[in-house]
């Protein structure tokens, strides 16, 4: 039998970015070989990307979120690095903005997909809270994969939020309608399990009350993906609950064994290894 190939992921930080360490933890859970790579070593090499199958830009606070949260970054990677990132994305391999991360794939044009990387035009952004303060809360979470390789076999979950720009909004109604028709939202916060397990009112079409939508996202929204399904940027952080006794419920609600952030990683390293 022929040996998997390790897959090589490049997790990018910057000055603000907290949650690599984390990553990097849950990266090497499912057998991946994460490396940390400052965004300032791959602007002066940007063949730097070539060594890696997957991308991942994780949680913090990039550059303190001066201007707005991501968007220093985001500038970097649009502005220095569209090419060999276009590349990367069109060659098949995966990129995951995890919170700061998806504010950032966001405002770099690699999300939802539409544009090219050095079109400045928006679509959607991310932005202020409604509830007007940071959010650092557990919620509930229910997906619909479509062809997301991420959440493959995944139904619901439950994560930890924490930011104070998280609020999904589209620039007008018809992005949002073309969202919906390409399926690409594939993660919407959701009220608490019903009796049956269901995660009930994320995708009814109904609004959710705060808290249970932390920030008044537009449709629920907690997560996009790209056309292709290899590109996901999602507010929520699956680095942090990566093994059961990490919620704050474990004991009460009989968890044990991985938290169910951790399936999003391992659905991303056996697609690399499919």
């Amino acid at each position: 039998m022929t040996p998997r190939t390790t897959a090589r992921v490049l997790v990018l930080r910057a000055p603000g970015t907290n949650c690599d360490m984390e990553t990097c933890h849950a990266l090497e859970r499912v057998g991946a070989e994460p490396a940390r790579v400052h965004v300032n070593a791959l602007m002066q090499e940007p063949a730097i990307l070539d060594r890696f199958q997957m991308l991942v830009i994780p949680g913090g606070f990039s550059y303190g979120d001066d201007v707005a949260a991501g968007k220093i970054l985001a500038n970097q990677l649009r502005l220095r690095l569209a090419e060999p990132l276009a590349r990367f994305r069109d060659s098949g391999r995966l990129i995951l903005g995890i919170c700061n991360g998806f504010q950032v794939l966001v405002k770099a044009g690699l999300l939802p997909g539409w544009n090219d990387a050095r079109d400045a035009a928006q679509p959607v952004t991310l932005t202020f809270n409604d509830s007007g303060k940071f959010e650092d809360r557990w919620i509930t979470l229910s997906a619909r994969p479509g062809n997301c390789v991420y959440l493959r076999g995944v139904d619901r979950l439950e994560s930890p939020i924490a930011h104070g720009e998280g609020k999904f909004v589209c620039r007008d109604g018809g992005m949002l309608d073309r969202l919906r028709s390409a399926g690409q939202i594939v993660l919407r916060y959701a009220a608490a399990y019903d009796q049956a397990g269901t995660a009930a009112g994320g995708d009814s079409g109904e609004l959710l009350a705060y808290p249970a939508n932390p920030n008044g996202s537009q449709d629920n929204i907690a997560g996009i993906c790209d056309p292709t399904g290899r590109v996901l940027g999602l507010m929520p952080h699956p680095e942090r609950h990566v093994d059961a006794t990490q919620h704050p419920r474990w004991t009460r609600g009989g968890r044990s064994g991985e938290g169910d952030g951790l399936q999003i990683f391992r659905n991303a390293i056996d697609c690399l290894a499919s």
